[in-house]
């Protein structure tokens, strides 16, 4: 799809924890519709990046702004959908089925005191069927596969109607079969309903296959552009060190 006006920018962003430097005068734009992948090093500030797109930590310094407005001024932050780390682990000690957990989105939506109306359960319905998971929408979490609780928290983000998607790291502990799957329906919700998604991940091979925009993140900002640009020695270096290898391994099409 064309590329449109910048639905979140980034400007010389900082941020520390006490006197620790975890991002230092960061800027990027993403635009609407983009599907941008973000990698680089454990403690290079990818999930502090996150938690202040999504409002939940002010910068130091510098500004974010979403949907053309400051983040912390957004008050349509249920067009934010978010699937935090490590998710399909902890989500097995949830004592709560799918659909529960599918109608829990909802709530940004619709404040706390008020009733499902007839929309918000076509909502649930909708997202439930575009992940895939309808079929178990009776089962508690703790049944499901990794897979299959993956797609219940995207589920639970699009019960929402966002549009932007975050995920930090949610295939981890997943198999090989269901991450595939995962990558494609991802794929469908950017190319198809025109979804802006924001991907953190540690897999170099899956930002190269996967994403259209790459940000190199290492506190500050390694590189932003194209996959095929951004697999370099010199950007490679900077984010993990000379002595780290990589393979880059070539999907057919």
């Amino acid at each position: 799809m064309p590329r449109q006006q910048p639905i979140i920018e980034v400007n010389a962003v900082g941020f520390q924890y006490g006197d620790i430097p975890v991002l230092t005068n960061l800027s990027f734009s993403v635009p609407a519709g983009d599907y941008v992948g973000v990698i680089g090093p454990n403690g290079g500030g990818k999930t502090t990046l996150v938690k202040i797109l999504l409002g939940l930590l002010q910068p130091t310094e510098g500004s974010v702004t979403v949907f053309s407005a400051p983040i912390r001024s957004v008050s349509e932050r249920h067009l934010i959908g978010y699937v935090p780390q490590r998710i399909t682990h902890s989500a097995g000690e949830f004592p709560a089925t799918v659909r529960e957990i599918v109608e829990s989105g909802r709530t940004a939506h619709l404040g706390l005191w008020r009733r499902f109306t007839p929309d918000d359960r076509q909502a649930v319905q909708a997202a439930m069927a575009h992940a895939e998971v309808q079929h178990v929408q009776h089962r508690r979490l703790a049944k499901l596969s990794g897979g299959e609780r993956q797609r219940v928290f995207i589920a639970r983000a699009l019960a929402a109607k966002p549009r932007i998607l975050i995920l930090d790291e949610p295939t981890v502990g997943v198999d090989v079969a269901a991450q595939e799957k995962f990558f494609a329906f991802l794929k469908e919700l950017n190319t198809q309903h025109g979804m802006t998604i924001i991907f953190v991940t540690h897999d170099i091979d899956v930002i190269a296959q996967e994403a259209t925009t790459v940000l190199c993140l290492n506190h500050g900002l390694v590189c932003y552009g194209s996959p095929h640009d951004f697999i370099k020695e010199e950007y490679m270096e900077r984010l993990y060190g000379k002595t780290r290898k990589f393979v880059l391994h070539h999907h057919e099409p």
